[in-house]
């Protein structure tokens, strides 16, 4: 087919210029047909200007066979002119199935070619196929592997929520039959994820790593994994954050003292509800890093290519990575089902006080990432002296306000910090004159402002 072009096209995401053609562009095509498509414009430079082709009908001929031999398919192609100079415009439509080269799958992300390997192409061939990770059937599995005390725990939320009633007479089979975590063939990974007694048996990244670090990742002081299924994670997660991996500075109103998380637990929650349910199952651990003035949580996979990380915080539209896991939790109560997360996550740092939480893509999975706030003291102790104290040594002035003759172990268990730590602090403390010790070793502290 001759056509004359109407008007100038740029290289972009879905078109290629090339001067010449070369068996190597097959790639290409092949990336574009497993991803939106695009164009190959054969006999343009690297800057959209035509050079033209001496073979542009040898070509026009033979690469509509050559194509569909190597690939299946059967792009349009047509021959263009600009002036004297011929080009050739390979228009490649998106393929409904996997489409491979040589047993290769090629995948068009951004104005990058690349190849499908290991997890990737794994996700990216259940989602040709019309399937997600969550519903595929685990041969392996059998009703016994599912914890009774998550099914409880399971009625009891769902019932507090009010989306799903008239649960409790159901057995554990019902209950999976009903949530379609069980079918004819099997349970779903989504039945292990969500209620396995030991899912770490079938996927071994399923856990969670916490990890208390001072200002940088060398600096590692403890950490903790956390196991079991998602709703078990959950509970274990916050509750070691809780008691072990975060602070609670002292507020007062009037004469009542007031303990509250240095991060908003609405936030953390959320944070980690979406990390368990739109993970990557396949790729490695959810990873949750407590440094002294940040946190951050991790999780593998990447944004739905319908979504970018500026969308995110607009209206748009909920994309599950496992719908089916997402589902069950909706009907728990536990999230949201139009992709409200990440504003629930925004609402819940600015209301106490915190800035706009961090959102990125990186190594492969989402990381979310919470700041503190520079005075965890405010006006107790004034800018001077917050400005001079590190995080651990407020919250040691924090405790010794609150109760005065608390000891070196208990400022320790109650900061997750050692007693070498705290005694090193506590000394410097005493030589810059920021507190005093009244009456020795039955006496008190004194905090000088």
């Amino acid at each position: 087919m001759k056509i004359e072009p109407t008007h100038a096209v740029a290289e972009s995401q879905n078109i290629e210029w090339k001067m010449s053609w070369q068996d190597e562009y097959l790639k290409w095509i092949c990336g574009f047909a497993n991803a939106q498509g695009g164009k190959i414009y054969i006999g343009k430079d690297n800057s959209g200007k035509t050079v033209g082709l001496k073979n542009a009908k040898k070509l026009l001929e033979d690469l509509p066979n050559k194509i569909r031999d190597q690939l299946g398919l059967m792009p349009h192609i047509n021959l263009c002119h600009e002036g004297s100079k011929s080009y050739l415009e390979i228009i490649v439509e998106s393929s409904t199935v996997p489409i491979s080269l040589r047993g290769s799958y090629y995948w068009r992300s951004g104005s990058v070619k690349q190849e499908l390997k290991g997890h990737a192409l794994t996700d990216f061939l259940l989602k040709k196929t019309g399937i997600t990770w969550d519903r595929v059937i685990e041969e392996k599995a059998r009703l016994e592997d599912i914890d009774e005390s998550a099914i409880v725990l399971f009625k009891k939320d769902a019932a507090k929520a009010g989306r799903l009633p008239d649960l409790q007479d159901l057995s554990a089979k019902e209950l999976m039959l009903k949530l379609r975590l069980l079918t004819r063939e099997g349970l779903t990974r989504a039945s292990l994820v969500l209620f396995g007694k030991n899912p770490g048996e079938f996927y071994p990244n399923l856990f969670v790593k916490i990890g208390r670090f001072g200002l940088r990742d060398v600096d590692l002081r403890f950490q903790e994994v956390c196991e079991g299924n998602l709703l078990q994670m959950l509970r274990d997660v916050m509750e070691q954050l809780e008691k072990k991996f975060l602070i609670k500075p002292v507020r007062f109103e009037g004469l009542q003292r007031i303990e509250e998380l240095e991060y908003p637990v609405s936030a953390l929650r959320e944070m980690l509800l979406n990390a368990l349910v739109h993970r990557s199952y396949q790729g490695s651990m959810t990873q949750l890093k407590v440094y002294d003035d940040r946190l951050s949580l991790w999780n593998a996979g990447i944004l739905p290519e319908q979504l970018s990380i500026e969308q995110l915080f607009l209206t748009h539209e909920s994309i599950p990575r496992n719908p089916l896991i997402a589902e069950v939790c909706y009907k728990a109560g536990y999230i949201d089902s139009w992709g409200r997360g990440v504003e629930k996550i925004v609402d819940a740092c600015k209301e106490a006080g915190l800035t706009v939480p961090n959102f990125s893509e990186r190594s492969g999975g989402f990381l979310v990432e919470l700041t503190q706030k520079h005075d965890l003291l405010g006006n107790r102790l004034g800018n001077k002296l917050g400005n001079k104290l590190g995080n651990t040594r407020d919250a040691i002035l924090q405790e010794m306000r609150a109760n005065p003759r608390i000891s070196g172990n208990q400022l320790a268990l109650k900061l997750a910090v050692s007693t070498t730590t705290v005694e090193k602090h506590i000394k410097q403390l005493r030589e810059e004159g920021l507190i005093k010790r009244i009456g020795g070793t039955r006496g008190h502290w004194e905090v000088v402002d």
